[in-house]
């Protein structure tokens, strides 16, 4: 691998080469990576600009579901769910390193349950076609407790198998950004659009970005500035009209992740009705159990958003009702909260879960384009989707979609998912390759977690990775995982990162610090 092409001196020394963008695409999350990918896989000049970290928002908060959706089902969104499971088999085919066929069962305590749930499973079946994933089934109790041996039993009259897509969402994000600058993009994290470029008609221009590092500010021109902020898309907005309408509301979910031994197999539990009115799921992930969503309405959004007490209560108690073996928040080992950016409701009747997930294309008078909702499972066609309607309205000349069929930097196929270094795919090479220049590279970080120091210096070096949030948060998911070792770990990465960035012992310091301040947040002690 060509170290130069994911290094940020490099690729600021490449601007001037570029007069003019064909698109720029604002944020580098789920939706913007793929506006990206999208754009530069069709062979336009692209430009991606990430105010913070690539996934650093909504997209590495998520359940960790490649899905169609079961809850959009029973709302009779049959077109989503329909999408929706196309997509996750085109991912699974596309990025086999990071989706994985994952088992989930629907515990049932009422004897119509199981009817009701498989009868509606099969619909979900049939809606997947050939890219179905494998059949629902129903289970008796003695198969549903021999899957679920932590499960309560008591009123148990058995379960409803069925299969979905399970990944590791950031993971996947840095994955797309290396297979965009590899087709030849420019991408740039930690470098925050502070405003839009127009004319004297008011028709956007460009942009001007800031580079946080070393605050430098750059003026960017195209035709085409694409939106895809998430919960950050009102303050693009607002950069072009000052009075700009609300359009997108956050709504708050909390995970809670546990040790293994609360979920010792490998099947997931879908818990089909809360008193929320949520689905909560139980999820095996990287050999911890996540647990969640909640679904709370915010006034207000930020990048840290913070689980709320009433939040976290409602998980373990959920989860509780579930368990023959109960937890306490003593067992909590990370807790992590996102904001899925909806759909502002037009009047206050709605609630944010019966707000429809399908994405939108807006067009603003000043050709400003925006992307909002969506999720993960259907960035592929969220990008697809914008880049179509920018050739609709004649801001980019006809070229066909390429994305179907396009691996994703690393794919291979994993049949032993034992190791944790898995999920660098073709990559585990040239990782194994760093510890054997230096075997002390080999040496864990902390001994809690499997992630070793070659995993820092390959972050820096070809994930784009700038701090030691980028690190812990999102290149190796210490910190969604176990946040107090993640804590322990920071001046270790710090020490790392400095030697690979050229920093000094003061950096080094405040990074730690920085880093400590924040992921407290994380830990259920100081919450």
């Amino acid at each position: 691998m060509d170290q130069n092409l994911y290094s940020r001196a490099h690729i600021l020394g490449t601007l001037d080469a570029t007069a003019k963008w064909d698109v720029i695409v604002i944020g580098g999350g789920a939706t913007g990576l793929g506006v990206a990918l999208d754009s530069v896989s069709r062979g336009f000049k692209t430009l991606l600009l990430e105010q913070v970290d690539y996934s650093k928002g909504t997209s590495s908060r998520s359940t960790k579901l490649v899905h169609g959706g079961v809850r959009y089902l029973a709302q009779g969104n049959i077109d989503l769910v329909k999408e929706a499971l196309y997509e996750r088999g085109l991912l699974a085919k596309n990025a086999p390193h990071l989706v994985k066929n994952q088992d989930f069962v629907i515990p049932s305590y009422r004897w119509w349950d199981g009817y009701y749930y498989t009868i509606g499973l099969k619909v979900y079946d049939f809606l997947a076609g050939k890219l179905s994933l494998g059949k629902s089934k129903h289970l008796n109790k003695a198969k549903t407790i021999e899957r679920l041996s932590t499960l309560k039993q008591q009123g148990l009259y058995g379960g409803v198998l069925y299969k979905d897509g399970q990944f590791d969402d950031s993971r996947l994000a840095v994955n797309i950004a290396q297979t965009c600058l590899e087709m030849g993009a420019t991408l740039l994290n930690h470098f925050k659009v502070e405003d839009l470029l127009q004319d004297e008609n008011g028709t956007i221009t460009g942009v001007s970005a800031k580079d946080a590092e070393t605050g430098q500010t750059y003026s960017f021109k195209s035709d085409l500035v694409i939106n895809a902020t998430g919960v950050f898309t009102d303050e693009i907005l607002r950069m072009e009209d000052p009075d700009a309408k609300k359009t997108v509301v956050p709504s708050q979910g909390v995970h809670l992740v546990f040790d293994k031994s609360y979920l010792p197999g490998d099947d997931a539990i879908m818990i089909p009705k809360t008193t929320d009115g949520r689905v909560l799921f139980a999820v095996p992930w990287h050999d911890k159990v996540l647990v969640g969503t909640t679904d709370t309405n915010l006034d207000d959004h930020s990048l840290e958003p913070r689980a709320q007490k009433q939040e976290i209560e409602f998980i373990l108690k959920t989860f509780n009702n579930y368990l023959n073996k109960p937890v306490s928040r003593n067992d909590v080992r990370s807790i992590f909260a996102g904001l899925r950016p909806l759909a502002a409701p037009k009047d206050e009747s709605e609630k944010t879960k019966e707000i429809s997930r399908s994405h939108k294309v807006i067009v603003s008078k000043t050709g400003l384009v925006t992307i909002t909702g969506g999720k993960w499972t259907t960035f592929r066609r969220m990008a697809q989707d914008t880049i179509n309607k920018a050739i609709t309205i004649g801001k980019l000349p006809k070229r066909p979609c390429k994305t179907k069929n396009l691996a994703i930097h690393g794919a291979m196929p994993i049949h032993n998912r034992e190791n944790h270094m898995y999920i660098y795919g073709t990559d585990q090479e040239g990782i194994a390759a760093l510890i054997a220049d230096d075997p002390s590279l080999g040496e864990k970080l902390h001994p809690r977690l499997p992630f070793v120091k070659a995993e820092v210096v390959w972050a820096a070096r070809y994930e784009m990775a700038r701090t030691v949030e980028d690190v812990l948060a999102r290149r190796v998911r210490a910190l969604f995982l176990d946040a107090d070792a993640a804590i322990r770990m920071a001046p270790q990465v710090a020490e790392l990162l400095a030697g690979e960035l050229d920093r000094s012992e003061d950096w080094q310091e405040q990074q730690s610090n920085t880093f400590t301040a924040m992921a407290k947040h994380y830990c259920i002690k100081y919450n």
